[in-house]
């Protein structure tokens, strides 16, 4: 009896020994399911070789691999031969083609689609609408008139007519208005007058039979953008053509530094914030979250230069504090841009520090089952004002690139101020939207009008 009790003791502690080994290893070594997330490098070099080389660098801790070369993007032949590397290496591939899509590219994505599968996450098209749209020259077309319109990096906007009439509304209020001399005149010198707020002109050079407009508010009454819904509307129907093109056939991806809502208002289907530079990342998460999660899209980051010269990159430590940042706030995307110059490493600009960082986030955060993503969530949102595209990067950053900052601007600045120290990363930013109602995605609401 005594040795039926013994065995049967025995058989219990070893079923338990097996039963917690196998508990043990499931919880080390087995990937949670909700870690569908991607990691890896933008490759910025010039040649095929280097770009594989890239890959074997990385191919042990990342699942994504980026190309970003402006030179090789045209190159079809280029873009699969890379593709087909990372694709045999373990990767997802996203190929970047800039703002320019060429009549065999249809043809080109069909068989891409085919060649790599689900392996091919999409597009990467064009880069930075938002902040461009704040810092940079971005063209318009009004289709009734024929004007061309030219948002420029200092917030001016030219407009410049068929007839060759040329209007500069000035970023300080002043309005340049430029005349081509008569059709039968022997001069080819331009007309042209200043007109300011206050009412006053100057003749620049005269006109002979005298200008077409008379007073500044004529000039003002027929400038484009308006008010910020009328250049929100002109950008999401700048973007929408192409976008609406390529989202028939792909997932469409951008980077971006601002204006993320309206970068997805637009049609993209992901946005990868850039952070790195020196700006708070934690605002710019709960932008870049928000802007995603009010409107059901993924959302990753992009680690980008923190300096204009060498070592542009931030240090292996903070690259990796970013990267986990946004992974516990449930970032699906996580790549590191690695820019080539001629005086560059073998690798770019990325450092064996910043290859470190890379692989301790994979098998530390990532592959570690104790660690979960998307645990750190945001219950209370901060609500701007409709189609306020306003740059956000510091209190007088201008709205849409062409509106100056006032006293709302400045009301916003410390308001969100006091919002992120009381909530932190529990925080999202969101803009006021008759279709999206963000009382059902967070618990509280703050208004930039309440008072």
């Amino acid at each position: 009896m005594k040795k039926k009790i013994l065995a049967a003791t025995a058989i219990l502690i070893i079923t338990i020994i097996l039963t917690s080994g196998v508990i043990a290893y499931n919880y080390w070594f087995t990937k949670p399911e909700n870690k569908n997330v991607y990691v890896g490098v933008a490759f910025c070099g010039n040649t095929i070789a280097e770009g594989k080389q890239l890959i074997d660098k990385v191919k042990g801790y990342t699942n994504l691999f980026v190309l970003q070369s402006g030179l090789l993007q045209r190159d079809f032949d280029s873009v699969n031969e890379l593709g087909d590397y990372a694709v045999e290496a373990g990767m997802s591939f996203l190929p970047y083609f800039g703002n320019f899509i060429q009549d065999s590219f249809s043809s080109w994505l069909d068989s891409a689609k085919t060649r790599w599968g689900d392996k091919l996450l999409g597009v990467y098209y064009g880069d930075e609408p938002g902040g461009k749209m704040l810092d940079d020259y971005v063209q318009f077309r009004d289709i009734e008139t024929g004007d061309s319109i030219t948002k420029t990096r200092y917030g001016d906007v030219v407009v410049q007519k068929p007839n060759g009439v040329i209007i500069n509304y000035q970023f300080d209020g002043a309005i340049r208005l430029s005349e081509p001399a008569p059709v039968n005149s022997n001069s080819d010198i331009n007309s042209e007058k200043v007109f300011y707020p206050n009412g006053t002109v100057k003749v620049v050079n005269a006109a002979p039979n005298g200008f077409s407009y008379q007073t500044y508010k004529q000039l003002n009454d027929s400038r484009p953008f308006k008010n910020t819904e009328d250049i929100a509307h002109s950008f999401y129907e700048r973007e929408k053509g192409t976008l609406e093109f390529l989202k028939n056939s792909t997932a469409v991806f951008t980077s971006d530094y601002a204006l993320y809502w309206f970068d997805y208002q637009a049609g993209y289907d992901v946005v990868l914030g850039q952070v790195g530079w020196n700006v708070s990342v934690g605002p710019q998460l709960s932008l870049l979250r928000g802007a995603a999660n009010m409107q059901a899209k993924d959302w990753g980051v992009f680690i980008t230069w923190k300096y204009q010269s060498p070592p542009y990159l931030d240090t292996g430590k903070e690259i990796l504090n970013q990267l986990t940042t946004a992974y516990e706030c449930g970032a699906k995307y996580y790549v590191i841009f690695d820019y080539y110059e001629e005086n560059s490493g073998p690798y770019g600009t990325m450092q064996e520090e910043h290859f470190q960082a890379l692989k301790t986030f994979w098998r530390e955060v990532v592959e570690n089952s104790q660690i979960e993503w998307n645990t750190v969530k945001a219950n209370v949102a901060l609500v701007f004002p409709q189609n306020y595209g306003w740059g956000m990067r510091w209190a007088e950053d201008k709205i849409w690139g062409i509106f100056e900052a006032d006293q709302k601007t400045r009301d916003l600045w410390n308001l969100t101020k006091a919002a992120a120290d009381e909530y932190g990363l529990n925080m999202d930013i969101v803009y006021t939207d008759v279709e999206l109602d963000a009382s059902s995605r967070y618990q509280d609401l703050i208004y930039w009008n309440e008072t």
